[in-house]
């Protein structure tokens, strides 16, 4: 709190709080005027009390200072303190009010200056200046023992007393000043870091919406992708198959128009059950599944398991590619996501042999249970042209984002004998 604040100022302030101030410093410009009238009537400085302007220029000088203690409140300060002692070297008759006048001023240099360091100096100087002319007052005072009362008999000597009373109410006077400008700094600084940490809420509120806008268009184009790329590839080269052998072998022309029919059935229907769950996303409440239940619903593309895996190897198969799939180690239950993923890390990468890996190309699918993983693996021989620089897209990141969601690893590249490996590893503990 000592330090200068640079960064931040409460000041200056709007037309309002400025007319909140010179309101204020009318209201105590007119009690001025009627204390001064009133401890005049009582003669509290008897012959000696100043002439009438003189109060009355006193007790401009004591309030205007409060219409100005939010514009320059260093200045106001020092112009109150000054009027201060002013009213009572002058014998002007006011002994209530000018406190309060003196007071605000004092009070505000602590409430609302950003520079702390002037404003500790400046009321230091105040308070200081304020003390010495206390005692030389009292100095004064014990000089002229005969305005005091006789001390014969009291435990405290009446001018001890006196002296003592004096600084003390000077103490609780200042020291309340002093206390509350401070804490009505800090205050008001609290509230700036409130509202800074409730704007940067915000804020960040706004960011994670778009970021999960963002995710989600992620996770439907990869989706999209699982599900059409596949079958569409099918159907491609069954149709190809079909097309070439039509004039001579109208029975195999038959059965990779069939394999083609499959397939369309087959995206369609995923690509409905992918929908279906995307619109039970939106509604299902967010600690709940796709059905409202608690689970997810069992017909989501995102539930499919490692029991569809050779669903895809038939599929490879029946495409013209000899594909051989083997499971190594001792079967058992997977979680269900690290199940969806090894399901579509086969089928993106069996896609990518149907697509990249020439005619022919014979593909070998591997499932490996380890101790605490999940190990798929695809790899081919590469016929034809081999296509590796092809496989490098939309798919190949699809795969290493699903991996990576699951705290897996996945390596994917051409082998040194030919041919493309596809090997993931997914932790199930």
């Amino acid at each position: 709190m000592g330090a200068t604040t640079q960064e931040w100022s409460r000041l200056p302030v709007g037309r309002s709080a400025i007319r909140h101030d010179v309101l204020l410093a009318a209201v105590l410009a007119a009690g001025l005027a009627v204390t001064v009238t009133l401890y005049g009537a009582s003669g509290t400085y008897g012959d000696q009390q100043a002439p009438w302007w003189v109060s009355a220029l006193m007790i401009v000088a004591n309030a205007v200072p409060v219409a100005f203690r939010r514009v320059v409140p260093m200045t106001a300060l020092v112009a109150a303190a000054l009027a201060f002692s002013g009213t009572a070297l002058l014998h002007v008759p006011e002994l209530l009010l000018v406190n309060f006048t003196l007071f605000i001023p004092l009070y505000t240099v602590g409430a609302w200056c950003s520079d702390r360091v002037r404003a500790e100096a400046v009321r230091w100087v105040v308070i200081g200046g304020m003390f010495a002319w206390l005692f030389l007052a009292l100095a004064f005072g014990w000089a002229v023992p005969s305005v005091l009362p006789n001390d014969d008999g009291a435990l405290i000597p009446p001018v001890i007393a006196y002296s003592l009373l004096n600084v003390l109410i000077n103490v609780i006077y200042f020291g309340a000043a002093w206390y509350a400008g401070n804490r009505a700094w800090a205050a008001a600084v609290s509230r700036r870091e409130l509202d800074l940490r409730t704007t940067e809420l915000a804020a960040e509120r706004e960011r994670s919406a778009a970021q999960a806008v963002t995710i989600e268009r992620v996770r439907i184009a990869r989706e999209l992708h699982d599900v059409v790329a596949h079958h569409v590839a099918l159907m491609g080269v069954q149709a190809g198959a079909a097309r070439r052998v039509l004039d001579r072998d109208q029975e195999q022309a038959s059965v990779s128009l069939g394999v083609v029919e499959e397939n369309a059935r087959t995206a369609v229907a995923e690509l409905r059950r992918m929908l279906g769950t995307l619109r039970a996303d939106d509604t299902a409440r967010p600690d709940r599944g796709a059905d409202g239940d608690g689970t997810a619903s069992v017909d989501a593309p995102s539930t499919e398991g490692t029991a569809r895996i050779v669903e895809v190897v038939e599929a490879a198969r029946s495409a013209g590619h000899p594909t051989r799939y083997s499971v190594v180690g001792d079967e058992r239950p997977v979680p269900p996501t690290v199940g969806a993923v090894a399901f579509r890390i086969v089928q993106e990468a069996v896609t990518n042999v149907l697509k990249h890996a020439g005619a022919g190309a014979a593909a070998d699918v591997r499932v490996r249970y380890l101790p605490e993983a999940l190990e798929v693996e695809v790899t081919d021989d590469g016929r034809g042209n081999g296509g590796h620089a092809a496989r490098c897209g939309l798919g190949q990141v699809g795969m290493r984002e699903r991996v990576a969601a699951v705290g897996g690893t996945i390596e994917i590249g051409p082998r040194a004998r030919g041919g493309y490996l596809v090997r993931a590893w997914l932790p199930t503990d």
